[in-house]
């Protein structure tokens, strides 16, 4: 487990792969590709069911998405196989061309930022509860006798956390860190689910509501669609997936394909789950973080709120790193053209970035209302790498390939379908998600 905590984290913080590292194996890009797909999106899957009206057309919704999120990942790796490049910037760049590469560049940047507001919109959430459960706790009164201090108010804790916690981890060029807490965020998964299933099955059976599991008009139906973005979010792993297939012992395309198609329905039965029995227990009155619909004083989700608060820490640092060296790789080049890279230049510039990056997160983070309104920000944003991206990488890779000619119609046309459909998705959440938050704000 060790291992492959240690492959994970350089899969997903190298811009390029050292070619003398140990090759994966099936396991290993299994649970890699675990690791960057499960996580903070199980929050709000539960508010993302009641969203749509129902079970029946969440689950739905799920098993049409899971096609195009399988075939973004095999054409990823395809596209890998006949460019040569291992991670994503670098394959859409050769096969796309320098404008859409840089298209993909800034998309990239903008993506993992609004990723970063939304965990620290999670860990405040988190800090919000633990005060609210240390306060019963401690004078066994209820929240609504809670007195209000500032020092108190979880937006001055998140403050001091980032000041004293996050802002040190994600200065170092280097976040080595993660060689030790690598698999946190995937038992937090793990240990959310299985708490929220045994929830469910531990209330008085007069509790017990089935009536959830089907929509209940059309108005359900009509808006079914609008969980896309949070399933985007979710099952969001392929920036990740080029790496993790360049790094492979098979690269076979039918070995890949098998990888692809493993992985992601793991991940669909977790998020499922997550998502059937969180809305089960709380039907229209689940939060979009279903940890906040738990009482205060409930022992087994203050676990899950701790678990889920030390995973953000931890991989945050990642984000901003990755974010980061898009931005500063750029600079340091253009200034070598002129002049020689120092060892100071290149500190003062990481240092300046990643406090500009922490400062300007925190406050969208401190004055956004809650976390399904980024949610939809970056579920909008994910759609160009699950479906944009993947869709003009296929159409002009075909270009170059020796098949037939009913074959190559029949690829571009899926293109198209999946280019459409990015589109589509990115244009109207993107622009809802945006609305809210200015009405909000």
């Amino acid at each position: 487990m060790e291992e492959l905590a240690k492959e994970s984290i350089s899969f997903l913080t190298s811009p390029a792969l050292d070619t003398n590292e140990p090759k994966l194996g099936s396991l290993a890009a299994v649970f890699i590709m675990l690791k960057s797909a499960l996580g903070a999106g199980l929050l709000i899957f539960p508010w993302a069911f009641e969203k749509a009206g129902g079970i029946h057309s969440a689950v739905i919704v799920e098993m049409i998405s899971l096609v195009f999120l399988i075939s973004g990942l095999v054409i990823l790796g395809y596209s890998s196989s006949v460019s040569g490049q291992n991670t994503y910037q670098a394959v859409v760049k050769d096969v796309c061309g320098p404008a859409i590469g840089n298209l993909c560049e800034i998309c990239y940047v903008f993506n993992l930022f609004f990723i970063s507001v939304a965990f620290l919109v999670i860990v405040a959430d988190q800090l919000q509860k633990l005060c609210v459960s240390i306060y019963e706790l401690i004078t066994g009164l209820p929240e609504s006798e809670m007195p209000y201090y500032w020092y108190t108010d979880q937006r001055f804790a998140l403050f001091l956390l980032c000041l004293f916690f996050i802002f040190p981890l994600s200065v170092p060029k280097e976040i080595s860190i993660q060689k030790y807490t690598s698999v946190l965020g995937t038992f937090a998964a793990t240990y959310l689910t299985v708490a929220i299933i045994v929830k469910y099955h531990m209330r008085p059976v007069h509790e017990i509501n089935l009536s959830p599991l089907y929509s209940s008009g059309v108005d359900s139906w009509a808006s079914m669609f609008s969980i896309i973005p949070t399933i985007c979010f979710g099952f969001q792993c392929h920036e990740a997936c080029i790496a993790v297939y360049s790094s492979m012992e098979n690269k076979k395309l039918s070995h890949w394909v098998f990888i692809s198609v493993v992985s992601m329905f793991i991940c669909l039965i977790t998020y499922s789950l997550t998502g059937v029995f969180g809305y089960l227990t709380f039907g229209k009155n689940v939060t979009p973080d279903i940890l906040m619909s738990y009482s205060g004083g409930d022992v087994a989700m203050i676990i899950a709120r701790l678990l889920f608060g030390i995973s953000i820490i931890t991989i945050y640092p990642i984000i901003v790193l990755l974010g980061r060296s898009v931005i500063q790789d750029p600079l340091l080049r253009r200034r070598h053209k002129h002049t020689v890279v120092t060892g100071s230049y290149e500190s003062r510039t990481r240092v300046a970035l990643t406090t500009a990056w922490v400062t300007i997160t925190l406050l969208i983070a401190v004055f956004v209302p809650d976390i399904s309104k980024v949610i939809s920000v970056v579920g909008g944003v994910s759609a160009f790498f699950i479906f944009i991206f993947p869709g003009l990488c296929l159409i002009f890779v075909v270009q170059s390939e020796s098949i037939s000619l009913t074959m190559r119609y029949l690829l571009i046309m899926w293109g198209m379908i999946t280019l459409f459909c990015g589109t589509y998705i990115f244009g109207q959440s993107t622009s809802v998600a945006i609305m809210q938050l200015l009405n909000k704000i």
